[in-house]
């Protein structure tokens, strides 16, 4: 009885005690799910000065949905409910900040006590304005983050290497410092972030989680590190004009994990796309676009059926593609395979066209398309964007074009099209933004008689109505509301109509090569947001208006050359004015240069040749730290060319100062300050990047873009932009220069064309100019020259042109290398030279061997160019199109402006 009672009494302990532990675990677990600690104080207050750091400014997002989230954060409520502010529902620690798009406009300060909350995982301050400043080393103390994003947007970046630090945070999964870039800068964006390559190294080695890098517009100007193919839990790769050379890591097309890989202009960087690619079965985007891929595209590409974004252009594959190879990437809705040496679409085989990819963006520019328009294109009902231009395609443009609705795309210039546009055709692309048909084709653009009942879609900003027979502007345009891209060039166009002036969202005006006359309105200035600005080779009179140097902004772009403009230069240039190419040439101005031009802090070339400028040597350009090229040729220059203290013009490549007056002599000084004439400069593998993707993504044709030179007493067309790379000249032809021609002259051994002729040098040849390793072109004639023809100068292998005619040289002509090919027309005029080329003989033709110039084993032996001594370009990054045309006297037209045909 007793046991009874004892197992009763024991149930209704057990009974009682577990309905108590259950009433205190709800209650426990209750606590948990509604209450968490509040945000600690001293965190509180780190946010608080954080905030104080920066003040609200509208135009420090992009973003249309930002809004300032800091308004919310009062020292009286808890953090941890502020905007933005996430905390740990335990510790309440903050551990998530995100202040993206919020409108913040400030310098990061490095020693800002947001980086006393070292339990944060996820930083997010994308979007803002921080001034230029760099990010601070201070950012390796946050040793939790996972997620760290400070993208920003247009040229609001941040500045400065990225820290060794940064490569401390051993837990990330995503590292975001990708710049975003905007129209019209699109084209032009400076890199303001550097990163060390040992820095990658490290964030690569101690990172492994990666699941996300994004790095655009970061110059990180160096190889991949092969260690890159270790991060294999990758997802994503971007590396977006980084300045990579080099070889790819083949190993990232193993990653297993990888959705997308965004490689595009980092033009240096090669390699062959493997087969291996096929294995990335989850890859939904590739972007392999201007970079220096060759080799055939593997058929396992074909494989990949989650790709919907495949952009190939730009590169040099080669090999063909049939049509059907695409029929496996049924996700696809991006194709860009522009510009590269592919033969499309050329084998003969049956396609079912009803299962085409659904492609929205197909662009084959440049693809070598050759007959009609290809038919299957209109079966592509979702098309958006169709862009066939610099093609050979022929006969009309076929109707169907109109009847594909959701076009806002349509690019056809550059082929040879032939018949009428009638306006009324265009109507029916009611989505239509982007039009162009121009520059080679043969069309007749008529507007018809009754143009009151036709809707032209008022959304296009860009046309391009180049070679269109037209005699006046067409009508419609004026009420085009969002036009910002206008070509109007190469038609018989005589006046431009008032209303063009009140098209305040113009950024790039060309109407080039018409039959314009007249003065220039001085209600251009209205176009604030002009970018570029093209009126050259028309019949233009008057004076250039005063304000083009200071109403914009933006402007980067200003040519008026080839008309008959009269007058000063514009003497104002404002500071922070964004001009990069400035060209003047071939008009009939006078006075100086305007001292002003050195608020031009971004100009790349200065053509002001063939004018009547009288001045003497503007020394004083030096200042600015990229000019590239300045051509004064023609022109009434002056005095010695010096400097009156030591000047460097630091990235010099073209000097034309041909056809002045320039006297005195030529100090070694003035030459050793051309220091990036020097072949450790000019050979630098990124120094071109920007020119080349200007051309390709400009208005300007870049297959088409021509100058003339004259070549050997022949005039010659030169086109595309092969020859606009590495021409690094010397133009002091046709002064009165006096004195020996110094010895440091050698030294500038990047050098393309060298022109010293029709001067007053005195001395002998520098044997130093057989360290010119990369020469073709050397013109010394109608000088006062003595002396023997240095036997040095037969090693200059890529020799295409020697002129020596007309000095006092004396001696025997060495026989062998590149001077044994020239005639007698290099010699002529030295009457005590003998050599095989000449009348007069040598008595012994037995020359010493040829020595080793000093130091020139470690000279490079490639040549710039391949093809006849030729005229020079090199491209710049807004734009850089003029030419040096340098013909056998080097006397007409030698700095030529590129003409420039779309």
């Amino acid at each position: 009885m007793g046991f009874l009672c004892s197992l009763t009494f024991s149930i209704q302990f057990l009974l009682l005690f577990s309905s108590s532990l259950f009433t205190n675990c709800f209650t426990l677990n209750d606590l948990t799910s509604t209450h968490h600690h509040e945000c600690h104080q001293h965190e509180s207050n780190a946010l608080l000065s954080f905030k104080q750091s920066f003040i609200i400014s509208k135009s420090a997002s992009y973003n249309p949905s930002s809004y300032p989230k800091t308004l919310s954060w009062s020292p009286s409520t808890d953090c941890c409910s502020w905007d933005g502010i996430e905390c740990d529902e335990l510790t309440g620690h903050v551990i998530s900040i995100d202040l993206s798009s919020s409108l913040l406009y400030g310098s990061m300060d490095p020693n800002s006590t947001l980086f006393s909350l070292v339990h944060l995982q996820s930083l997010d301050l994308s979007d803002n304005d921080f001034n230029h400043s760099q990010i601070p080393a201070k950012i390796g103390d946050l040793s939790q983050l996972s997620y760290l994003n400070l993208s920003q947007v247009g040229e609001t970046t941040l500045s400065g290497e990225v820290p060794t630090q940064i490569s401390h945070l051993s837990n990330l999964l995503s590292l975001d410092l990708r710049s975003y870039i905007l129209p019209p800068l699109d084209n032009l964006m400076i890199n303001h972030l550097q990163l060390k390559v040992s820095t990658l190294r490290s964030l690569i080695q101690n990172s492994t989680r990666l699941e996300q890098l994004r790095l655009n517009y970061v110059s990180i100007s160096s190889s991949l590190p092969n260690t890159l193919t270790n991060l294999t839990s990758l997802q994503k790769l971007s590396f977006r004009n980084c300045e990579l050379y080099g070889e790819f890591p083949v190993g990232i097309f193993y990653f297993p994990n990888l959705t997308s890989l965004n490689l595009v202009q980092n033009q240096n960087l090669q390699g062959t796309l493997p087969a291996s690619i096929g294995n990335l079965t989850n890859l939904a985007y590739l972007a392999l676009e201007d970079n220096s891929f060759h080799g055939e595209i593997p058929q396992s590409l074909f494989r990949l059926e989650n790709l919907e974004h495949l952009s190939l252009s730009y590169n040099f594959f080669e090999g063909s593609l049939a049509l059907d190879m695409f029929l496996k990437l049924k996700m696809l809705n991006g194709l860009h395979l522009s510009g590269n040496k592919l033969s499309l679409f050329s084998q003969n085989r049956y396609v079912n066209l009803t299962i085409l990819p659904p492609i929205q963006r197909l662009e084959l520019s440049g693809c070598n398309l050759a007959g009609e328009v290809p038919t299957w294109i209109m079966n592509l009902t979702t098309l958006s964007h169709l862009d066939l231009s610099r093609n050979n395609l022929q006969g009309e443009i076929p109707y169907f074009f109109f009847r594909l609705e959701n076009l806002t795309v349509l690019e056809l210039a550059n082929n040879i099209l032939e018949g009428q546009i009638e306006l009324d055709m265009l109507s029916k692309l009611k989505k239509l933004t982007v039009l162009g048909f121009g520059g080679g084709n043969k069309l007749f653009f008529l507007e018809g008689k009754n143009t009151s009942n036709v809707t032209i879609p008022s959304q296009i900003q860009y046309l391009e109505l180049s070679s269109c027979n037209l005699v006046h502007f067409p009508n419609f345009i004026q009420h085009l509301q969002e036009l910002t891209d206008l070509s109007i060039s190469y038609n018989s166009i005589k006046t431009i109509p008032s209303w063009i002036w009140n098209k305040t969202t113009l950024q790039r005006l060309e109407i080039f090569n018409n039959l314009l006359i007249a003065e220039i309105s001085p209600l251009i200035c209205n176009l604030q947001s002009l970018v570029h600005l093209d009126l050259s080779s028309n019949n233009l009179v008057g004076m250039i208006p005063s304000c083009l140097g200071s109403f914009s902004q933006s402007l980067r772009f200003l040519r008026l050359a080839g008309n008959k403009l009269i007058g000063n230069i514009p003497q104002t240039y404002s500071k922070r004015n964004a001009l990069q190419f400035i060209d003047f040439s071939s008009n009939n101005l006078y006075g100086q240069l305007p001292r002003s031009l050195v608020n031009c802090r971004m100009l790349e070339l200065l053509d002001v040749s063939h004018n009547h400028l009288n001045d003497s040597f503007p020394f004083w350009l030096q200042s600015l730290p990229k000019l590239k090229v300045i051509s004064l040729r023609n022109n009434k220059f002056h005095g010695a060319i010096k400097c009156p203290s030591n000047c460097t013009f630091l990235k010099l490549q073209i000097i034309d100062l041909s056809q002045n007056d320039f006297s005195g002599n030529l100090s070694s000084e003035i030459i050793k300050n051309f220091r990036s004439m020097t072949l450790s400069n000019t050979s630098d593998p990124a120094h071109f990047k920007d020119d080349v993707y200007y051309l390709q993504h400009s208005l300007i044709d870049i297959e088409l873009l021509s100058f003339s030179m004259s070549n050997k007493g022949v005039v010659m067309d030169y086109l595309g932009v092969q020859y606009l790379h590495h021409m690094v000249a010397v133009d002091l032809s046709c002064n009165k220069i006096y004195g020996e021609i110094p010895d440091t002259m050698g030294s500038l051994n990047g050098l393309v064309v060298l022109n010293l002729s029709n001067n007053m040098f005195t001395g002998s040849i520098p044997s130093s100019f057989g360290k010119l390793s990369n020469l073709e072109v050397l013109d010394l004639s109608l000088n006062n020259l003595s002396g023997n023809i240095p036997q040095q100068l037969t090693g200059l292998t890529f020799l295409d042109f020697f002129n020596v005619s007309f000095n006092n040289l004396s001696g025997p002509i060495p026989e062998s290398g590149q001077l044994s090919t020239f005639d007698d027309n290099s010699f002529k005029g030295n009457n005590d030279l003998c050599g095989i080329q000449l009348v007069k003989k040598c008595k012994d033709h037995s020359m010493p061997p040829l020595p080793t110039p000093e130091g020139n084993q470690d000279f490079e032996s490639g040549s710039f160019f391949k093809s006849n001594w030729m005229v020079i370009l090199i491209g710049y990054g807004g734009g850089l199109l003029a030419g040096l045309a340098l013909g056998n006297a080097f006397a007409v037209d030698v700095y030529r402006l590129l003409k420039r045909i779309f």
